[in-house]
């Protein structure tokens, strides 16, 4: 496992813990949200739920933020952009959107544990114009062509 150093800067959560791993091995860290005020998440609505928190990625990596498995089975909580993406250039506060797709509204309160964050590499790419792609046995099927 590679472990790299990354800056973080707590705007309004120095009360909340920096994210972390919940288990030695976990890859993604909890984020949490760093909100004055309950907020109502209702069946269907979206909304950007601060995090209070600013971070400085290496050149060459990403923070993808993603569910957190337990709210979305139990509670149907998601995140309709997943999974959201922050660039090593970006420098202003992490929002995580969510969405209820529940049955039920859902509340977050400030140091709720709302999503997870795992910092990856990346790979550009420069692209090379071709009149022809390399043949494969499945050419261009998709969208279901092996079965459901």
């Amino acid at each position: 496992m590679k472990i790299i150093g990354v800056k973080i800067q707590q705007l309004h959560s120095i009360d909340l813990p920096l994210p972390g791993y919940m288990s030695e091995q976990a890859a993604g860290m909890d984020l949490y949200a760093a909100i004055d005020q309950p907020e109502m998440l209702l069946p269907g609505e979206i909304k950007a739920i601060s995090t209070g928190i600013s971070i400085e990625i290496p050149e060459g990596y990403e923070a993808q933020i993603r569910p957190r498995s337990g709210l979305a089975l139990k509670k149907g909580i998601s995140i309709p952009n997943a999974p959201g993406t922050i660039d090593s250039d970006y420098r202003g506060e992490i929002k995580v959107i969510l969405i209820n797709l529940g049955s039920e509204p859902f509340e977050i309160g400030r140091g709720d544990r709302i999503a997870q964050m795992i910092v990856a590499p990346v790979v550009q790419v420069r692209w090379i114009k071709s009149e022809d792609l390399t043949v494969t046995s499945r050419a261009s099927g998709g969208f279901g062509h092996t079965g459901v």
